[in-house]
């Protein structure tokens, strides 16, 4: 939804006001809050962060943030999911990470939400490859797709046991059916939901 404010505001401006619960974005001089994630949305943001996570960090390849401000191109977005290489994460002098990420990053991913326009949704992951980013993921629970967006390419729409692109330098391989998988959980024989989900 649309924050209601009474004169248009510029971006310098909008990154002074305090944060919103859920967080809003600023997006062609539009000040535009994010619906709160409900389950399904949450499960795959964590999942998706975690799996990154799990193949890259150690090592220092890259990291994947989660509802992470970053501020570019006239537009301070939220992507569900920014994957950073590590060489271009910002770190401070005494290497912590920065709060304020003025970048894009490499690889976007967003997890539509039933309240949210697809077309505003895609719209940022179409402008974080126009400023720099090499990928971008834009899953539909329900419609158990995910559209894949590369610079100077058409978008493709992958499914089931569809392979999906990563970052060259992550070594990761999933499918399409392996993403939405994480949704199910196991059942045991007495019909009670154990607290563990599917890997």
């Amino acid at each position: 939804m649309s924050v209601i404010i009474t004169q248009p505001l510029t971006l310098e401006e909008f990154l002074k006001l305090p944060e919103t619960k859920p967080a809003s974005e600023y997006i062609n001089g539009e000040i535009i809050q994010k619906p709160m994630p409900k389950g399904r949305h949450s499960r795959l943001q964590g999942k998706l962060c975690a799996v990154v996570n799990e193949v890259t960090e150690n090592q220092k390849i890259a990291y994947g943030f989660p509802e992470l401000r970053c501020t570019f191109g006239g537009r301070s977005i939220i992507p569900d999911v920014a994957v950073f290489q590590w060489k271009r994460i910002p770190f401070t002098v005494d290497d912590q990470v920065p709060d304020n990420f003025e970048l894009p990053p490499d690889w976007t991913i967003e997890i539509l939400s039933p309240e949210q326009k697809p077309n505003k949704v895609i719209g940022n992951i179409l402008h974080c490859l126009k400023y720099g980013s090499r990928l971008g993921w834009f899953l539909d629970p329900d419609d158990l797709s995910i559209l894949v967006f590369l610079p100077e390419q058409q978008p493709v729409l992958l499914q089931e046991e569809d392979f999906l692109p990563v970052l060259p330098e992550i070594q990761l391989t999933l499918t399409v059916n392996q993403v939405f998988g994480w949704l199910k959980v196991r059942v045991n024989n007495f019909g009670k939901i154990r607290a563990t989900f599917y890997d």
